[in-house]
C-alpha cells in the first residue's frame, strides 16, 4: 500500500472510531458489535504503529472514552484517571504481556478477572461515609455527578464498617439479563423505545434526572479497584479485595491468582467457559500485575496501564440447520420471528432458538427454512444468526414471508412507516390484551385512579378480563373479586370498581385515548373532539375530512379510518355505549384570544417554566400546542438543547421564538382585553 493510501485509510478509520465512540459512550446506542469495533482499532493502531508519522493527537488511539456530559449532573474533577485498557485477542499476545512483565519484575504475579459489559464508575467514600458517584467522562479530566443514581443501586455500599479518611474505588456499572428484559418488556408496554443491550440500558439508566427510574430498573454494580486511600494502604490488589469484602463492598464476582503465562491463559479459558452460566455480560477477561508497587514501577501511557490488559474473547460461531421460523406476538402487537434450529452449544449452554427480527434482515441474509446457518455469541447472552451458508442450501429450502395477518387473532398485520416492524392491528388481540388495558385505564386515556399493572395481569390470567369491555363487567364478579383477594380486601375493590363506574363519565376525548389508535395521544384525541363534538361523528367521518381537522395528517387520517371501518372495533364501540361510557360529552370550545388559531410546538428546556406550563398558558389565551412540527404549525417554542424539532421547523420556515417573545405576546393579549 503507497503512503497516500495508508494516509488515506486511517482517516477512514479514525473517522469510523470517532464516530462509533460517540455512539458508545455519549449516546449509548452502538450500531456495530464490539468485535466488529475492536477490528477497525486493531487495523488503525497497526498502521499508525507502522507510520508513526501519520500519527496525531486527535487520533482515537490517543483518547480515553467519551466527552463528560451535563444530563445527569454537574462535572467532577477527577482525582486519578479512569483510563482504558489496552485490548490484546489472542494466546500469543497474552503471553507476550506476562513475559514482558516478568521480565521487568523480579516476582511477578497476576490477577484474571471478569471483564463485565457496563458502566466505568468511581466511587468516593470520606471517613468512611460515600460521598460521590461519578462517571468516566472523558476518562482523564472530568466526569458526571450521578452521587443520588449510584445510591439507587442495591449493590452500592453507603456506610462502611471502617471510617477510612478517604477511599476511592472503581466499578462497573451493569444490568443482568433478567432486568434488561424486564425493563423492555415495560418500554414496549409503555409504547417506547426499547433497549439495544443491558450495556446501552445501563447507561441510559444511570444518566435519567429522576433516581426513581434508577431503583425501578434494577442496576447492579461490581468493584473492581481501588484508585485512592488514605489511612489504610494495600501491598496486593487480592488484599485490596479481600478488605473490601470485609467492608461489605460488592467486588468483582470471579478472579484467579496466577504465576505463568500457563495459568494466566487456563484462567482466561475457565472465565470464558462460564460465559454461558453468568446472568450478565461478559465482554473478556482483564490481566493486571497482583503487587501494587510494581504497578508503580511500570506505570501507565496517558491512554493505558501498562501494567493490564483486557483480552477479548472471539465470537463463538457454530453451524447448524434451520428447521422452522416461528411467529410469536408481543404485548405491543409486534410480529417477531424466531429461528428454530437444531440444537448446538454456545459459551457452555444448548441453544436452539435466535430471533431473526423482522422481514428486512430475513431477507438480507436470505434465509430459507432446510439452509446450514452459523450462530453466535459475542460476549452476549442472547445468541444470534450471523449468516447462510449457501454452498449447502438444499434444492427444497423454502423462502420464508411474514404474514399479512396476525398469527394470533387473525387481524391485518401492517408495517409501520419507516421501520422494519410488523405489528398486529386488532383491538382484540389476546397477546395485546394486558397492554391494551394499562392503556385504556391510564392517566392520559380513562385515568382510572387505583388500577395498576399488577391488578391488569392479575384479572388477566385468573379469566376476568378478555378485553376492554370487560372492565365494565367487573363489578358482576364484586364478590368473587373480594374472595379472592385479587384488587385486595372490600375496600379496596369497591374502591376501584367506584372508580371505573366514575369513569364512565370522562370527556370523549379520553376515551379515543384509550381505544389506542395509533398516534393517537392527547393532544389529537382534543383536536378531533373538538372538532366532531362527538366519538359517533368522527366514527362517521370520510378520511377527507379526518384530514381537514388541524394537525391531523395523511397517515393518523388513514389509521383513525381504518381503525373505525373495522367490524372488531365497531363491535367494542357498541358495548362501551350500552354500558354508559359517554363518547357525546360536550363540544370543546375553543377560547378567543390572540393566539387563537396558532399552533405551537415546544421542544428544549425553557429558561423560567416547565413545558407544561408554557403549553397551560398557550392554551389560555386560545393557542393549541402539537406534538409534531408540520407544515401547519404556526410557532415552535424553543429552548435549551433543543433537538431535531427546531432543525425541522427552520427547514420549513417556521417562525422560532424564546419564552421571553411568547410572554410578550401572552401580555399583549392581556392588553387588549
Amino acid at each position: 500500500m503507497e503512503k497516500e493510501e495508508i494516509k488515506k485509510r486511517i482517516e477512514e478509520l479514525r473517522e469510523q472510531i470517532s464516530y462509533h465512540n460517540n455512539r458508545y459512550y455519549n449516546e449509548d446506542n452502538p450500531e456495530i458489535t464490539d468485535y466488529e469495533y475492536d477490528l477497525l482499532t486493531r487495523e488503525l493502531k497497526k498502521l499508525e504503529k507502522e507510520n508513526p508519522e501519520f500519527i496525531t493527537t486527535d487520533s482515537p488511539t490517543q483518547k480515553v472514552g467519551g466527552k463528560a456530559k451535563r444530563e445527569a449532573g454537574v462535572l467532577v474533577k477527577h482525582n486519578v484517571p479512569m483510563l482504558s485498557l489496552q485490548d490484546v485477542f489472542s494466546k500469543e499476545e497474552v503471553f507476550e504481556f506476562v513475559e514482558k512483565m516478568q521480565a521487568e519484575l523480579e516476582e511477578s504475579e497476576f490477577t484474571v478477572e471478569l471483564k463485565i459489559d457496563g458502566l466505568s464508575v468511581a466511587l468516593r467514600y470520606e471517613n468512611g461515609e460515600l460521598v460521590k458517584g461519578i462517571t468516566r467522562g472523558d476518562g482523564i479530566t472530568y466526569g458526571e455527578d450521578v452521587t443520588e443514581n449510584v445510591c439507587m443501586i442495591k449493590d452500592v455500599k453507603k456506610k462502611l464498617k471502617t471510617a477510612v479518611p478517604y477511599l476511592e474505588v472503581r466499578g462497573e456499572v451493569y444490568m443482568s439479563e433478567a432486568s434488561f428484559l424486564k425493563v423492555n418488556e415495560r418500554q414496549e408496554l409503555l409504547g417506547k423505545k426499547v433497549f439495544a443491550n443491558p450495556r446501552n440500558c445501563a447507561a441510559g439508566t444511570l444518566r435519567q434526572l429522576d433516581s426513581s427510574i434508577v431503583k425501578d430498573r434494577g442496576l447492579s454494580l461490581f468493584i473492581f479497584n481501588v484508585q485512592d486511600s488514605k489511612g489504610i494502604s494495600f501491598t496486593t490488589h487480592t488484599e485490596s479485595f479481600t478488605w473490601m469484602k470485609e467492608q461489605g463492598i460488592c467486588v468483582i464476582e470471579k478472579y484467579f491468582v496466577c504465576h505463568t503465562k500457563e495459568e494466566v491463559w487456563d484462567s482466561i479459558e475457565k472465565i470464558g467457559e462460564m460465559r454461558g452460566t453468568l446472568s450478565y455480560d461478559i465482554d473478556g477477561a482483564v490481566i493486571k500485575v497482583n503487587h501494587l508497587k510494581d504497578r508503580e514501577k511500570i506505570g501507565a501511557t496517558s491512554k493505558v496501564p501498562k501494567w493490564a490488559v483486557a483480552y477479548k474473547y472471539p465470537p463463538e460461531e457454530k453451524e447448524t440447520r434451520l428447521l422452522e421460523i416461528e411467529l410469536s406476538v408481543g404485548r405491543t402487537g409486534r410480529i417477531t420471528p424466531t429461528a428454530i434450529f437444531e440444537p448446538v452449544r454456545l459459551c457452555g449452554t444448548k441453544v436452539e432458538r435466535a430471533t431473526l427480527h423482522n422481514q428486512d434482515f430475513i431477507d438480507e441474509l436470505d434465509i430459507r427454512i432446510g439452509d446450514t446457518i452459523i450462530v453466535y455469541k459475542s460476549g452476549e447472552i442472547i445468541p444470534k444468526v450471523k449468516a447462510v451458508i449457501k454452498e449447502k442450501r438444499p434444492e427444497d429450502a423454502t423462502p420464508f414471508h411474514l404474514p399479512e395477518i396476525c398469527p394470533i387473532c387473525g387481524a391485518p398485520a401492517i408495517r409501520e412507516e419507516n421501520t422494519a416492524d410488523l405489528r398486529c392491528t386488532g383491538t382484540n388481540c389476546p397477546a395485546q390484551l394486558s397492554k391494551h388495558i394499562i392503556n385504556f385505564v391510564g392517566r392520559d386515556a380513562m385515568d382510572i385512579k387505583g388500577f395498576g399493572e399488577v391488578y391488569v395481569e392479575s384479572l388477566i390470567q385468573e379469566g376476568y378480563l378478555k378485553n376492554i369491555i370487560d372492565i365494565y363487567r367487573l363489578k358482576e364478579h364484586k364478590e368473587e373479586l373480594i374472595e379472592k383477594g385479587l384488587i385486595g380486601k372490600e375496600k379496596n375493590t369497591t374502591k376501584l370498581l367506584d372508580a371505573i363506574e366514575s369513569s364512565k363519565k370522562n370527556e370523549p376525548q379520553r376515551l379515543l385515548v384509550g381505544l389506542g389508535i395509533r398516534n393517537i395521544g392527547k393532544a389529537a384525541a382534543k383536536d378531533l373532539i373538538k372538532y366532531f363534538g362527538s366519538i359517533d361523528k368522527m366514527k362517521a367521518a370520510s378520511y377527507e375530512e379526518l384530514l381537514e381537522v388541524p394537525d391531523i395528517g395523511e397517515i393518523t387520517a388513514q389509521g383513525i379510518y381504518d381503525f373505525f371501518k373495522n367490524e372488531e372495533n365497531q363491535k367494542v364501540l357498541e358495548e362501551l355505549e350500552k354500558m354508559g361510557v359517554n363518547m357525546k360529552g360536550n363540544v370543546i370550545k375553543e377560547e378567543g384570544g390572540k393566539l387563537s388559531g396558532s399552533i405551537f410546538v415546544i421542544t428544549g428546556t425553557l429558561p423560567h417554566m416547565p413545558r407544561s406550563e408554557a403549553q397551560k398558558l398557550i392554551e389560555a389565551h386560545g393557542g393549541k400546542v402539537s406534538e409534531s412540527v408540520s407544515k401547519k404549525t404556526s410557532y415552535v417554542l424553543a429552548g435549551e438543547d433543543a433537538g431535531s424539532k427546531l432543525k425541522k421547523a427552520q427547514e420549513l420556515k417556521i417562525k422560532i421564538i424564546d419564552e421571553e417573545t411568547l410572554l410578550k405576546m401572552v401580555e399583549e393579549d392581556k392588553k387588549s382585553e
